[in-house]
Parts: C-alpha cells; sequence; structure tokens
C-alpha cells in the first residue's frame, strides 16, 4: 500500500472541546472524546455539535492527570448489548483503568457504571502515560508513564513506565514475557500507540530536555529510560537497550497521539504545534501544519480517507484562541 500524506487544508469538524485528550470512532460511525479536566465523554453529532455522553466517576483532574486515553470493544454479552468503553483516568489514588457499558444508539449513546479493569498504575502530576487500545491480537494495551518517579522504568515489579497488555478484564494474558502485565519497559512517558499492517507496535514517548522518540515495541524490549534518552550506541546496544526509530528535539515534538494509516504513521506534537509523518519503509520523515492550530494532543483515521486530529491549547500550556480546542479532518492520499 502506497505511504499517504495529507491533502489540502483542514476543515474543523467541531469547536468548544475543553483540554480534550482522546478521540474514540466507533463502529457504529459516533465519535467519542475524553476531556482531561472534565472528566466528560462528549459525543460528536453529524451536524459538528457535541453532547455529553457521561461523565466517569471518581476523576480527580491534577496537573496532566485526568480523564485520559478512551478504548472501545465490541461485546454482545454487555449490558446493553453492544460493548464497552474503557477509559484510562487518574483518581484520588493511583491511576486506573476502568470499562463502562455503551448504551443507547449513536447520536444519544450513554455510560453505564464504571468497573473495574486495572488499579494502581502509579500518578503524579506528570507523566501519567494514559493511552488504550485494542491490538489486532483482541489484548487492551495501555501507556503508562513513570508517573516521575525515573526508578519505576527499570523496575519490573512496578507497572510505571511501562506499555501494558492485558486481556480485557484486566488478566494477565499468555505470551506476555515477564508473566505480568508489562509488555515493555524503560519508558518515560508513552502516549501513543497504534499498529502497522504486519501487526507490529509503535509508541510515540516524550523525552526529558533533548529527545523524544517513536520506538517500534517489542516483548520484553527495553527502552533505556532513564538512563538513555534517545539513541545510545546503536540497536539492541551493549547495556540491552533498544534505540528509537525515529527522534525529534522536544521543541519540535513533545509526542502524544498516533495514528497509522497505509503504514504511514501520524504523530500528534504539542511543544512542536504540528503533526508528523513517518513512513517506516522508506524513512521519510516530514511535519504538517507547524503552528498553525496550536498544540495537537490526538490524531486518529477518519472516514473515507481522511485524518482527525485535535488540538489542546485549552490545557493550561497553550494560548487558546476563541473557539478553542477544536476536532479537525483533512483528507489523506498518496
Amino acid at each position: 500500500m502506497p505511504p499517504v500524506r495529507p491533502v489540502g487544508d483542514p476543515v474543523v469538524i467541531a469547536s468548544g472541546l475543553e483540554a480534550p485528550w482522546s478521540i474514540l470512532r466507533l463502529p457504529d460511525g459516533s465519535t467519542l472524546i475524553s476531556e482531561r479536566d472534565t472528566a466528560l465523554v462528549r459525543e460528536l453529532l453529524p451536524d459538528g455539535t457535541l453532547r455529553d455522553a457521561g461523565r466517569v466517576a471518581d476523576v480527580r483532574p491534577q496537573g496532566e492527570g485526568g480523564l485520559l486515553g478512551l478504548a472501545a470493544l465490541a461485546d454482545s454479552a454487555a449490558p446493553g448489548g453492544t460493548g464497552w468503553v474503557y477509559a484510562y483516568a487518574t483518581t484520588a489514588d493511583d491511576n486506573q483503568i476502568v470499562r463502562m457499558p455503551l448504551l443507547g444508539a449513536a447520536g444519544s449513546h450513554t455510560l453505564g457504571d464504571p468497573e473495574p479493569v486495572l488499579r494502581g498504575i502509579p500518578k503524579a502530576g506528570n507523566h501519567n502515560g494514559g493511552r488504550l487500545g485494542f491490538g489486532p491480537d483482541g489484548l487492551l494495551y495501555a501507556t503508562a508513564g513513570d508517573a516521575g518517579n525515573t526508578a519505576n522504568a527499570q523496575n519490573l515489579s512496578s507497572v510505571g513506565g511501562k506499555i501494558l497488555r492485558m486481556t480485557p478484564t484486566g488478566g494477565v494474558p499468555a505470551g506476555n514475557p515477564f508473566g505480568t502485565l508489562v509488555y515493555s519497559y524503560g519508558h518515560r512517558n508513552p502516549q501513543g500507540i497504534a499498529w502497522d499492517s504486519t501487526g507490529a507496535l509503535w509508541a510515540s514517548e516524550f523525552g526529558q530536555n533533548t529527545w523524544d522518540e517513536l520506538n517500534r515495541i517489542v516483548p520484553g524490549g527495553n527502552y533505556g529510560w532513564p538512563t538513555v534518552e534517545g539513541r545510545g550506541t546503536g540497536q539492541a546496544n551493549d547495556s540491552g537497550f533498544i534505540d528509537p526509530v525515529e527522534q525529534w528535539p522536544t521543541s519540535e515534538a513533545s509526542p502524544s497521539g498516533l495514528a497509522v494509516v497505509n503504514d504511514t504513521l501520524f504523530m500528534a506534537a504539542l511543544r512542536g504545534e504540528r503533526l508528523w509523518r513517518i513512513v517506516p519503509s522508506t524513512g521519510e520523515v516530514d511535519d504538517w501544519f507547524a503552528g498553525s492550530f496550536g498544540r495537537l494532543r490526538d490524531v486518529v483515521s477518519g472516514p473515507n480517507g481522511t485524518l482527525w486530529f485535535v488540538s489542546n491549547n485549552t490545557d493550561g500550556r497553550g494560548t487558546p484562541s476563541p473557539g478553542d480546542d477544536r476536532l479537525y479532518q483533512v483528507r489523506v492520499a498518496p
């Protein structure tokens, strides 16, 4: 499949979002968006207006924490007969993954009572991770930051500073490399995950002061934090660390959401205020819309050959303009 790139100018689909974090497109054509600081899940209607589908209980926003990633799982046995919406949320004591029954039809969705999937992920004012996604294997993956404690990243007894892999109910699946929920480690603050057509898992990660990263994740891989930021002495170097496939100065990236379209990776950049495009098969890397829309938090594949991304200027670190934050759509093509 040929690589794709944005074609034409992005258009606004919706506006008036408050610190949006995750875009979740549902199989029925509806779209849900999480708001970090309000703990609301908003539903996008066909005319571009937004309605409240529900507020996730017990969320305690603090700094970079709050209502973060969303994911969905179809399940006819779920209450309501449709499936579940999963959420990664900061509570008073920890970060947790919960799931809620998805009720109603497109345009009038509501969320049922949450039930816990995983508790005890370390929390802090920053480095909370927070991205969720179901892989092609049907298992749930989650990114967990080091919560400001760098020792978490190399400690295999901690779920902090890791990418986690679990069953839909939070159990340890067969094939996990350490017999625990840990899938990979040595991470600082990963906030984007996506899979290509071969099933390979990619993750974007905030560096500290020097290098942000795009990593190809392998089971049991150690990605070096806090010993290494960015590339060390080579792939699978003498310390056993795996180098990033790509890296950027933190001023040009601060990456969050990640999407794959036709094996082309698109990475939303916060501080960098742009959308990065990476083609692993050719090594091509370029950026789009630098400075045009402010901080970008998430990006997903849209309908009918489009890409959707959301700005994040109301998160306390941006400079919002009237109507921020916004959800944008741009066409992509070879």
